[in-house]
């Protein structure tokens, strides 16, 4: 009799009551964990697979040069230039627009590549550093600045320049006061001022 009692407890089926807090609390923790891992796999893949697509097309002049790209919406117009078309003469200096040396021209207008999506200027005519010289000479103000020494270790240069042509383009040259105070979005940290003023100067005489 009591084998077969012994043999019925043994075999009986787990009830609720029959756990402890804790297993039940371990069951219900794996069962939850196996429901998650497969929704977690299919958003990872998901996740993937729209970073993969999430491209826009687009399409502009570029020195003179038709570029039609595909690009990430996210993508500043500065890390297109210098990632996309190795266009790294347009520097990356504290890319929150404060210091100039991303200075481009956009449509004959200055302006800090940083803080710009490119999928805005789908069309636009864009000039860099690169583009300035003509035939292999020089732009007259990237001579002048030579000339004037309007730099020292050079990597605010290229947007000093870029922001003195389209400075000059404007007509803000009729003063040294005037130059400086259309010129004040570029930072030197070299304190290379008093060059970089004569440069646009000199040049805006020759223009």
């Amino acid at each position: 009799m009591s084998d077969k009692s012994d043999m019925t407890h043994a075999t009986r089926p787990v009830t609720p009551t029959d756990m402890s807090r804790r297993d039940v609390l371990t069951l219900a923790g794996a069962t939850a964990s196996v429901s998650v891992i497969p929704t977690l796999i299919d958003n990872a893949a998901m996740a993937e697979t729209v970073a993969v697509s999430a491209t826009v097309p687009v399409s502009f002049k570029v020195n003179g040069q038709q570029q039609h790209l595909n690009i990430d919406p996210r993508q500043s117009l500065l890390d297109v230039l210098r990632e996309k078309l190795d266009l790294t003469g347009t520097k990356k200096g504290c890319n929150q627009g404060a210091c100039g040396a991303c200075t481009i021209l956009v449509d004959g207008k200055r302006i800090v590549s940083c803080l710009t999506l490119a999928a805005m200027y789908d069309a636009a005519d864009i000039t860099t550093i690169e583009g300035l010289e003509a035939n292999g000479e020089l732009h007259p103000l990237q001579e002048a600045f030579i000339k004037h020494e309007g730099f020292q270790c050079g990597y605010c240069t290229p947007g000093q320049i870029m922001s003195g042509v389209g400075c000059i383009a404007e007509g803000h040259t009729g003063s040294a006061e005037e130059i400086q105070f259309w010129m004040s979005g570029n930072i030197c940290r070299c304190g290379a001022y008093p060059g970089i003023v004569a440069a646009v100067a000199d040049a805006a005489g020759r223009a």
